[in-house]
């Protein structure tokens, strides 16, 4: 890969995607009208969002997965600030969002997902400073999935949250009581932001064009997450090969997951995004094997299975919503 050209590229192009996604769903339909295989692009777009959120699942877990490596030499609030900055500055050149013709309920919008942005990742740096990354996930998921079970109004959505919430139970099991119980703390609390943030990512997505409003809150996200940083890492912040790290981070863990979510979240709901999360487990067990070297058990995998089954097990009733509707 081009080092030079890989921090700006993958966010312009995930920023860049609402517009050929919006040109193929128009396309298909034509297809569709002219052909007889509306159905079939009708199931094709339908995929659309779940790719997005499996793309923006593996970006953050692997970039999580680096983020831990450079712990030990920025400290957790020091990744966290590296991370929001340099993302924030990465949108911020690509989007270049506009500040004029927002109402006072735009910007409320995008200062509670910004907050619930930073508290996100400082909370969950500050769990990964002190458990497993698959452990940390695990426990941070709890939000969206409780998240699911008050939003959905179906009760098949329930059913495959349940099971979802066994795999994810099952893949922390033999190891939560070895825990650091302010780890476990941090983690569980950071599942409570990321439901807030799910929540205000949606509305942001739907009050601002492309990814405007993300820019936005990532700007917000990263002002709060500055005097942190600085108080604990200093001079580390500036040192050339931590700024590398942190800018690979940066666009594997926010600009452009973030970016693949907002988009999502104008396509599904709330609920079957959540349920999805549940697949962040996974990911990040596999993860933290390849990068981190954690090995994964037999207990793991089926851990692993019951999560992925509980995802596809949303995805399907909400395309068969669909098809029915």
């Amino acid at each position: 890969m081009n080092v030079q050209r890989s921090a700006a590229e993958p966010a312009a192009a995930a920023v860049a995607v609402p517009e050929a996604v919006s040109a193929l769903d128009g396309a298909g339909q034509e297809a569709g009208h002219g052909t007889g295989s509306g159905q079939g692009s009708g199931r094709r777009a339908a995929l659309v969002p779940i790719v997005l959120v499996v793309g923006g699942g593996l970006s953050v877990q692997f970039g999580s997965a680096v983020a831990a490596l450079l712990m030990p030499k920025a400290g957790a609030l020091g990744v966290v600030t590296l991370r929001l900055v340099a993302a924030a500055l990465i949108l911020l050149v690509v989007c270049r969002p506009k500040l004029r013709g927002h109402s006072r309920a735009d910007w409320g919008t995008v200062v509670a997902f910004g907050v619930a942005m930073g508290g996100m990742n400082t909370l969950f740096y500050q769990a990964l400073d002190r458990i497993p990354l698959g452990i940390a996930v695990t426990l941070e998921v709890l939000g969206p999935l409780a998240l699911s079970v008050f939003a959905s109004r179906r009760l098949i959505n329930v059913l495959w949250a349940g099971l979802a919430l066994v795999g994810v139970v099952l893949l922390g099991g033999g190891g939560f009581d070895r825990l650091d119980p302010v780890g476990a703390a941090y983690a569980l609390a950071a599942g409570g932001m990321w439901a807030a943030y799910i929540v205000f990512s949606a509305r942001t997505g739907r009050r601002f064009p492309q990814a405007d409003g993300l820019a936005l809150a990532m700007v917000v996200a990263a002002v709060l997450s500055l005097p942190l940083g600085i108080w604990e890492s200093g001079a580390k912040l500036t040192v050339p090969s931590t700024l590398a790290l942190g800018a690979a981070v940066a666009v594997l863990s926010s600009a452009l997951p973030y970016t693949l979510e907002l988009m999502a979240l104008r396509r599904l709901p709330a609920s079957t995004f959540a349920v999805m999360m549940s697949l962040e487990p996974a990911i990040a067990a596999t993860a933290g094997f390849l990068i981190l070297n954690q090995a994964l058990s037999t207990t793991d995998a089926l851990a692993i299975a019951l999560v992925i089954g509980a995802s596809m097990g949303a995805v399907r009733s909400r395309t068969g919503a669909r098809r029915k509707g």
